[in-house]
């Protein structure tokens, strides 16, 4: 079943908009502003966490448990679909890059600079810094919208996959610092594993031997944070040049995207044979 749910989910991505109907945040962020606001938040930071993110992982796994025994467990099919799919990254960044792809290829800097803060909340002090900033953001995102919540949804299943984006969701909207160091400590933890099965995946689809060397002195070493790994094996085993002005910057992100679409192509026929055999 799991390759089933992860193979209808692309489905219902590439050719609906329902994603974006199941990723209502609203709901969340109703409960986020209730505890921020009661005295949840005045208990500290573990009391929030436990509200924001481990009760609700409790409630999912107690409702799988109630519908495992039902129907040989097919009526928790559409439970992980709908899990899965909000667990996905938010909004879509083929669309969100395209004004800075615009800007970029006429070689206007001061529009590029000004679309990727407004769009991507990104800045730089120079074009070559603003377009490595990008193409980070773009290596970034595709990991924790999709590859690492792919990674522990087939690992763990829908659990750990929806822990995994209300952690992101708490970094992203929580206003208490601690809170978001807490939500940050575990996210990293999520993070470490999924992020260097991503990058040897990018040796296996791109340049092995540069993106292994570019791996291998931080392979084992925890503090790594997961985009700074990224941003450092992604462009090699990609390939990239040192050409950033115009069309040849376009370049850099198109070759950066088909890694991360062979990555993926990857992780499908590992999942398909990780079910078939195992």
């Amino acid at each position: 079943m799991i390759f089933l749910v992860v193979f209808l989910a692309l489905v219902i991505d590439k050719l609906t908009d329902w994603r974006r109907v199941v990723q209502d945040d609203q709901p969340w962020l109703r409960l986020l502003a209730r505890i921020e606001g009661g005295a949840q938040a005045r208990h500290g930071p573990w009391l929030s966490l436990f509200f924001l993110v481990l009760l609700p992982v409790l409630l999912l796994g107690m409702l799988l448990l109630a519908l495992e025994p039902l129907a040989y467990g097919w009526l928790s099919l559409p439970l992980h679909l709908l899990v899965l799919l909000y667990s996905l990254g938010r909004g879509q960044s083929k669309r969100e890059l395209g004004p800075f792809r615009d800007a970029w290829r006429r070689g206007d800097d001061e529009a590029a600079a000004l679309v990727a803060e407004r769009d991507l909340g990104l800045s730089a002090t120079d074009a070559p810094g603003l377009l490595r900033a990008v193409e980070a953001q773009l290596l970034w995102r595709s990991h924790q919208g999709f590859f690492a919540v792919i990674f522990w949804y087939v690992l763990l299943g829908p659990v750990a996959a929806l822990a995994y984006r209300l952690l992101g969701l708490t970094l992203e909207h929580a206003k208490s610092g601690a809170v978001r160091e807490r939500a940050g400590q575990f996210r990293h933890a999520f993070d470490w594993l999924p992020v260097r099965v991503l990058s040897a995946s990018f040796g296996l689809v791109g340049n092995f031997v540069a993106a292994n060397r570019a791996i291998l002195d931080d392979l084992l070493h925890w503090g790594v944070p997961a985009s700074q790994l990224l941003a450092k094996v992604g462009p090699v085993a990609a390939d990239l040049d040192e050409s950033y002005v115009g069309e040849a910057g376009v370049v850099r992100l198109d070759s950066l995207a088909a890694l991360l679409v062979r990555a993926r192509i990857l992780w499908y026929a590992a999942i398909a044979l990780w079910i078939l055999f195992l």
